[in-house]
């Protein structure tokens, strides 16, 4: 599968077409939607170690920033050109380390907000990463977020196949990953008990043992994080999705409804 091939199985989501830029061979590729209805897709959600995506030597020199990206533009060659915000941490080493990152080049600051600073950047073909693998399976990034040691990841893949093409692309080319749920948005509550990955059910139980949930609170988020061996902001993020699972797949509309 060529660079353009995998590109122009999707247009943009709100289903205007993919933009093409006229005669520079460029396509946005994230965000993106099918041109046809594809009625049984699947989602992906994967733990990647930074060492496994583009800026991980950026990341480890500020442990504290998280960076969140925003959508990404292919080129034909390979390059990629991802637009990013960088939200906490150390901004001014965030800067300093990002140009000298092998991984990066052409590292530019677009928009200065309060709430984060935006990106654009470009990652060269000769850097392997997990953002070529989702590439050449033609899937769609949902999600992506990095923060020190680990990204974490929503794809959404049109078929079972491309998921398992898009594992056998990073085994060959030595991209690490761990999968943390893989289902079909048609059917949320598959893929664990009240839809739980198994890191968000250890988050929750750490939490409940440690005494997070208790009144006045036994432990902080920096406890749990501790206690699992995990980034604060990894367990936040955990907890958060967890809380979102067990709503959605325990209480129903209706139970919502008559306690009001």
């Amino acid at each position: 599968m060529t660079l353009r091939d995998a590109c122009d199985r999707r247009s943009v989501a709100d289903g205007v077409p993919a933009a093409h830029g006229g005669g520079t061979g460029e396509s946005l590729i994230w965000p993106h939607a099918e041109r046809r209805r594809v009625t049984m897709s699947v989602i992906g959600e994967f733990a990647v170690p930074a060492s496994a995506v583009a800026m991980h030597r950026t990341l480890a020199a500020a442990p504290e920033m998280t960076v969140e990206i925003e959508r990404v533009v292919a080129h034909e060659g390979g390059t990629l050109t991802p637009y990013f915000w960088i939200r906490g941490g150390d901004a001014d080493a965030f800067e300093a380390a990002i140009r000298e990152d092998p991984s990066v080049s052409d590292a530019t600051r677009l928009d200065v907000h309060e709430g984060g600073t935006l990106y654009r950047a470009k990652w060269p073909p000769d850097v392997e990463s997990v953002g070529h693998a989702y590439l050449q399976t033609g899937a769609t990034i949902l999600e992506a977020t990095g923060r020190d040691d680990e990204w974490e990841l929503r794809l959404r893949f049109d078929t079972h196949r491309d998921v398992a093409e898009f594992r056998e692309y990073c085994a060959d080319h030595g991209v690490a990953f761990d999968v943390e749920r893989v289902y079909n948005p048609s059917a949320p509550k598959a893929g664990g008990q009240f839809g739980l990955t198994p890191k968000q059910r250890e988050a929750l139980v750490t939490a409940l043992e440690n005494g997070f949930y208790e009144v006045p609170q036994n432990a902080t988020m920096d406890d749990v994080a501790d206690a699992i061996g995990v980034s604060q902001q990894a367990v936040s993020k955990r907890l958060r999705r967890a809380h979102g699972n067990l709503v959605g797949n325990v209480l129903t509309v209706e139970e919502i409804a008559s306690g009001d």
